[in-house]
């Protein structure tokens, strides 16, 4: 069975906690999440799978719905 990308959520990043450790990068199995300047940000790939939200240790990362949030 195929999962289907929610077209209803995307990954918001609180670049003001966010620590740049690079966890949710190298744990994206879409490599949607990449490190820019001094920024952390999810792009078109990102499928919803959340692994980025479990693996940052402090909580800088939530699925939100689109139009709301970063």
């Amino acid at each position: 069975m195929t999962r289907m990308k929610n077209v209803f959520q995307k990954i918001a990043i609180d670049q003001e906690i966010c620590m740049h450790c690079g966890a949710c990068v190298g744990t994206c199995p879409k490599n949607a999440m990449y490190l820019h300047d001094l920024t952390v940000a999810a792009d078109e790939n990102c499928n919803g799978c959340r692994l980025c939200v479990k693996v940052c240790p402090i909580g800088a990362i939530e699925v939100v719905a689109k139009g709301a949030g970063a």
